[in-house]
């Protein structure tokens, strides 16, 4: 009888066995949508849990998965089709979602920031990470309009954007976002551009303290100069916060003025380039990222509340009321069960060394959960697509 990895092979596609001490078993590089339908269809038939990775920057992020066989590499996933005439691009899950920040020859952009810096169009999908431009542009599920993604039985499904075959009832853009590759496998992406800004200026603040945020930032996001982002990064307790924010397109520098007088006394100044921490996560590579949401006129209570809760670095989109915290492993039971007690928002454990995230239910309350598990049982009743790695064990 065929054994799995002669199955796997016989697909066409470069199969290698894993590294020894790695938790697949198998590693595929599959190029196009049609190989990876291929090694879907043999891992059903052989019962094998696949787990999508891009360039791996977020494996670490959500549960480890209950079990992985075959590891499934997108970085042979490469394709870009871009229309200008439409402002719409076609692109392949591999590719890192930096190079569609511009495109040779026409001044238009994928208006995504990745503050991993490395991360593919896959995996941002799949985490629904986005960075400091959210404010104006949304996030990925909001400039996606079409994906095409491989299902756990093999079946190639498309939505959006030149449709050949949809999932009736279900908007695949919206449900891939952020499923951490529990659904299925994505392979190609449909995005919207937009004209790259002919001029941007970064405006930072540096209030006296925590209980000055909140009235700032509710200033700074409802100027009529109608800022791209505003950004806070707080080094922690003993600290000042820094607030910044990003005006784009025609007459920059007169917006930046004006926004800078709604500083409200607090030192300000207008620059051409962003500040170092922009776009950046907080804390170690490696370390520990927690993900808080909050109402952004809520930001400087939060911080107050959160100082109390332990040492943190917090960073992140101040208007769009989501932060990024970065406390240090050994403080992280107390800090999370101290920060749901006090703030009664969503925080989520992003990502954390193993041994210190033991005993931590790393999402939380999640009210949607039931109706999760009956979309993953519609998707991958079998359990076979990255199983556990999502919340509640999805």
């Amino acid at each position: 009888m065929e054994t799995p990895f002669e199955a796997l092979r016989g697909t066409g596609v470069p199969v290698e066995p894993a590294a020894p001490g790695d938790a697949p078993r198998w590693v595929a590089y599959p190029g196009t949508t049609a190989e990876v339908a291929a090694l879907m269809r043999v891992s059903a038939e052989h019962d094998l849990a696949v787990v999508p990775s891009g360039a791996g920057t977020k494996l670490a992020w959500g549960n480890p998965p209950e079990r992985c066989d075959l590891l499934l590499r997108t970085g042979r996933l490469t394709s870009l089709e871009h229309s200008p005439g439409d402002l719409v691009v076609r692109v392949s899950a591999g590719l890192p979602v930096g190079t569609l920040a511009s495109f040779p020859g026409v001044a238009q952009e994928l208006a995504l920031d990745d503050p991993l810096g490395a991360g593919t169009v896959g995996g941002t999908l799949a985490t629904a990470v986005a960075g400091p431009r959210r404010f104006r542009y949304g996030t990925a599920r909001d400039l996606l309009i079409g994906v095409t993604v491989v299902l756990a039985d093999g079946t190639v499904a498309t939505s959006g954007g030149r449709v050949v075959k949809n999932v009736a009832g279900y908007d695949l853009g919206k449900l891939l976002c952020g499923s951490y590759g529990t659904l299925g496998v994505v392979t190609e992406a449909v995005f919207r551009l937009h004209p790259v800004a002919p001029e941007r200026r970064w405006i930072t603040v540096e209030p006296d303290s925590l209980a000055a945020l909140d009235g700032l930032v509710a200033a700074l996001a409802a100027s009529q100069a109608e800022p791209s982002a505003v950004e806070v990064d707080w080094p922690g307790t003993g600290s000042a916060p820094v607030v910044a924010a990003l005006v784009e397109g025609t007459a920059a520098g007169e917006r930046a003025a004006a926004v800078r007088e709604l500083a409200g006394g607090h030192p300000a100044r207008v620059r051409d380039e962003a500040p170092g921490w922009w776009n950046t996560l907080p804390g170690d590579p490696g370390g520990v990222l927690c993900e808080l949401r909050l109402p952004p006129a809520e930001v400087g209570r939060t911080l107050r509340e959160v100082t109390a809760c332990g040492p943190v670095r917090v960073r992140g989109s101040a208007a769009s009321g989501v932060l990024w915290a970065a406390p240090p492993p050994d403080v992280l039971p107390a800090f999370v069960s101290a920060v749901r007690d006090r703030l009664g928002g969503r925080l989520v454990v992003l990502a954390a060394p193993y041994d210190a995230i033991e005993g931590i239910d790393r999402w939380g309350p999640v009210g949607a959960l039931p109706l999760m598990r009956r979309v993953k049982e519609r998707f991958d009743p079998d359990r076979r697509l990255s199983p556990g790695r999502f919340a509640g064990g999805i």
